[in-house]
This record gives C-alpha cells, sequence and structure tokens, in this order.
C-alpha cells in the first residue's frame, strides 16, 4: 500500500509541475508581443511632405509621370539602424493623377486600374537589409487588383534628426524600384510598344516617429 501511495504523490506531483509549466508558456505567449510592441518604434508618413510617383515609357521614346493622392505608410522598427524594420504602404487607385483629364478616366475604367472593384493597392515588406550607411534593400509582397506578387526597392534612410520647434523626431525617405504592370494585370490589352511593362516607382518624404 505504501508503493501505492508513493506512486500515486508522484503522479499528483507531476501533474501539478505540468500545470504549472503550462501557465508559464500561455504567460510568455500573452506576454512576449506585449514586450514586442512597447520596445517597437513607429513611424508614420507626413503626407504633407511626402509623395508615390510612377513613370512609364509612352510609345518607346518619352517619359510620362504621374502620382496617387491620397496614401498612408508606415515604419515599425525595435533598432536604431531600421534593420528590422517593416515597411507598409498603401494608396487608393482612384486618386491616381496624370494632369490629364482623359488618361486618368482611363486609367481608373476597368482596362487599367478597375478603381471601384479594386479601390486600394498596397505593399508590406517582408525584409529590410541594410547595404551601407543610408542605403537599404527592401523586399516585400505588392498587392495591386487582387493579385500579390513580390518586388525589391532600394531605400535610402535620411537621419532621424530632432525637428525641436514641433518637439518630434523626423526620418527623410526615399525609395525606387520598378515593376511590370502586365504580370498584375494592369492594361493587358495595352500594347507595350503604347505603353512600357515596366512601371518605374519613387516614393519620397518624410516619417515622423509616433510616441
Amino acid at each position: 500500500m505504501d508503493f501505492l501511495l508513493v506512486i500515486k504523490n508522484e503522479i499528483t506531483e507531476n501533474k501539478l509541475e505540468i500545470n504549472k509549466m503550462r501557465k508559464i508558456v500561455l504567460i510568455l505567449i500573452l506576454v512576449f508581443p506585449i514586450l514586442t510592441v512597447l520596445g517597437q518604434d513607429v513611424w508614420t508618413l507626413d503626407p504633407g511632405h511626402s509623395r508615390i510617383r510612377f513613370t512609364v515609357t509612352h510609345h518607346m521614346i518619352s517619359e510620362v509621370d504621374g502620382f496617387f493622392r491620397e496614401f498612408e505608410a508606415t515604419m515599425k522598427t525595435t533598432k536604431d539602424d531600421f534593420s528590422d524594420a517593416v515597411f507598409e504602404f498603401s494608396t487608393k487607385t482612384a486618386s491616381i493623377n496624370t494632369e490629364n483629364e482623359n488618361r486618368d478616366k482611363h486609367l481608373k475604367s476597368p482596362d487599367i486600374f478597375d478603381v471601384e472593384k479594386y479601390p486600394v493597392m498596397s505593399f508590406k515588406s517582408t525584409s529590410f537589409s541594410q547595404i551601407a550607411g543610408e542605403h537599404y534593400k527592401v523586399t516585400g509582397d505588392m498587392i495591386i487588383k487582387g493579385n500579390t506578387l513580390p518586388i525589391t526597392l532600394d531605400v535610402w534612410l535620411v537621419g532621424p534628426v530632432e525637428n525641436e520647434r514641433a518637439k518630434r523626431h523626423e526620418l527623410g525617405f526615399k525609395a525606387s524600384g520598378s515593376l511590370m504592370r502586365q504580370t498584375f494585370g494592369v492594361g493587358e490589352n495595352l500594347s507595350t510598344l503604347s505603353v512600357s511593362d515596366e512601371v518605374g516607382l519613387r516614393i519620397t518624404g518624410e516619417f515622423n516617429k509616433s510616441y
């Protein structure tokens, strides 16, 4: 009987230890994301000092530029050198502007961006690697017209600097890259002899640190 009692007590103690470990693991699972967020810097793009532009080649001889009027972007990082940053931006496709009313109307139509069906295009980085100094390579997923494909951007970060008058830290941002519009279903029936398949992207502006 004593032997059985010892075994029973050991089983009970093991169950208590297992339950204790489960509680510890659960606490860690719940607390870790909170600690990560608390240690994270969030930078928000200042739309008044920023622009998202694109460039295409027209008839294989000249460039035509455009931009989006409505957009937002953030960067989140836990490191001062931004090497673990997550960069996201989104634009409202209906805000496209090439300073030509008829062309803009066509760009918003189902032939090109189909803005009523796909009102937003977006990007979220999957890697943010420092090349040298202010130069970074950023790879991420671009979503246009429901199609998600990876693209890579060259990024330059300038700063951050302290704006003593505004009582905030600011970061200069420049990004450039390109994508092939037809792979995203943009103007699939539009000849590349008329408008190039390759579209150049350029994002410039200032990020403000959130507190």
